[in-house]
């Protein structure tokens, strides 16, 4: 351990942010040079092999995960993550594309922040969110200070909610329990034999995720972004043919950069729509699967959607 040079009345110690930085001997400097540009304090620093010892109570842990033997990832994130919250402090956590899986199946979800190669900037950017994400009281709730991820998460919960009351919709209609059709309305529903019930199949899926995919050909990758959609499709398709998705495998469905897939596999993790499965075989992978109540609101959004000769977006 290394603890900070400096007297502790140094300008920086009430006004900048307390972190722990966890890095090997040589690793790259994007979190140290952040910190330093955010005025911030290492409070101290860990090599991956040594375990935390006594030290000031940080506002932030940032960790340097590129290059690092996959099985000392498995071995001490999970202990790195359990400190973070018992600190109730900010996890910001650098990796390449190579650490994706790895580091996921231990850290996914909650307050964690994954960057994927990450610039200086984008570095800056995660500590000083997750410190002032610590710094709020537990409880405390300010409307004008609402993230953009907060949204999101409430806007994906009124979607799931929508798409289950659609499914059960859809499944009274077929069955003969929705209620009588009004008196004045569209003949052709009214006199018609109710749809077919088509189980949705993968090769539907697979059809609109390549339509998607052949769009941004023509269009760019970037114009049309949709990745909790796009992820929600393929993980959908997977179930349907009985298949497993790896966090990695995931974000390039997800069609954007790693760091913005990982934030939003969190996101969809934590309200609940994705859910993490450990390779029992390998500790260093998980798996992502959808919800039960993602799963029964896609099949019944799928089945509408071919009930009405939509094709699916």
């Amino acid at each position: 351990m290394t603890l900070s040079d400096g007297p502790p009345d140094a300008a920086n110690y009430d006004t900048g942010i307390d972190a722990i930085l966890i890095a090997a001997p040589g690793a790259p400097d994007r979190l140290t040079v952040a910190l330093a540009a955010l005025n911030g304090r290492i409070v101290a620093r860990f090599d991956w092999p040594a375990g935390f010892g006594d030290h000031a109570t940080p506002q932030v842990i940032v960790v340097e995960a590129a290059g690092v033997d996959p099985a000392i990832l498995a071995e001490r994130l999970p202990g790195i993550v359990h400190q973070a919250a018992s600190m109730q402090a900010g996890l910001v956590v650098a990796l390449s594309v190579d650490e994706i899986d790895v580091v996921a199946a231990a850290t996914l979800g909650g307050s964690t922040r994954l960057l994927v190669d990450p610039t200086v900037g984008d570095c800056v950017a995660a500590i000083v969110v997750a410190a002032e994400a610590a710094r709020m009281p537990a409880g405390v709730f300010d409307f004008h200070r609402e993230t953009d991820g907060t949204r999101l998460e409430r806007l994906n919960t009124e979607v799931a909610r929508i798409a289950e009351a659609l499914a059960k919709l859809t499944r009274a209609e077929i069955e003969g329990d929705a209620p009588a059709a009004p008196i004045v309305g569209d003949r052709t529903n009214r006199y018609g034999a109710p749809p077919a019930l088509v189980e949705p199949s993968a090769a539907d899926v697979r059809r609109a995720i390549r339509a998607r995919r052949l769009r941004d050909q023509f269009f760019g990758a970037t114009l049309f972004e949709d990745p909790g959609w796009d992820m929600l499709l393929d993980l959908y398709a997977a179930e349907l043919e009985r298949g497993r998705v790896s966090v990695s495998s995931l974000c390039i469905a997800a069609a954007v950069a790693p760091t913005t897939a990982l934030r939003w596999i969190a996101r969809m993790t934590d309200t609940g729509l994705f859910e993490r499965r450990p390779d029992l075989l390998d500790r260093r992978r998980a798996f992502m699967v959808l919800s039960d109540r993602a799963s029964e609101a896609m099949r019944g959004y799928i089945v509408a959607t071919r009930g009405a000769d939509l094709r699916i977006p």
